[in-house]
């Protein structure tokens, strides 16, 4: 049962993760972009990714857990082509995989896991007679025809 549910869990978890992206990855397109520290709204330093789309010079915030940059990094950038500053850093860890997702799914499965895995345990004893009803053996079916 333990391979049965993490198997069903890895296969729903990556057609989540395929299906949610922002922006979407299907209708999406990817360029390159260099990491410059600038202000933020709050006036302290941060990584931001600068790329070009046409003439337009546009920014997104590069920031994220466990991710770190250096002046003049390269990396690339996903964006919306209907709207080129709705971007963000194409990468595994921040684009594909966000750890308050990752950290609320396996939450999630583990608590329905233990929630399954009692209400099987303890069955009642209605439960337990229909199970052994089904278990005996049934009259070999008839043929319609001969």
């Amino acid at each position: 049962m333990n391979k049965t549910v993490i198997i069903i869990y890895l296969v729903i978890f990556c057609i989540y993760i395929l299906f949610t992206r922002t922006p979407d990855y299907f209708e999406s397109e990817t360029t390159g972009a260099t990491i410059r520290f600038m202000k933020d709204s709050t006036g302290t330093d941060a990584p931001f990714a600068v790329y070009t789309i046409g003439k337009d010079k546009l920014k997104t915030d590069a920031r994220y857990a466990l991710r770190s940059y250096v002046e003049n990094e390269g990396c690339n950038v996903i964006y919306d082509t209907t709207q080129p500053q709705k971007a963000a850093v194409y990468a595994f860890w921040g684009y594909w995989i966000t750890w308050q997702e990752l950290i609320a799914s396996i939450v999630l499965v583990v608590v329905l896991y233990q929630i399954a895995k009692a209400i099987t345990n303890n069955p009642t004893p209605e439960g337990l007679l229909s199970e052994l009803e089904d278990d005996a053996p049934k009259p070999p079916r008839k043929r319609k025809y001969d």
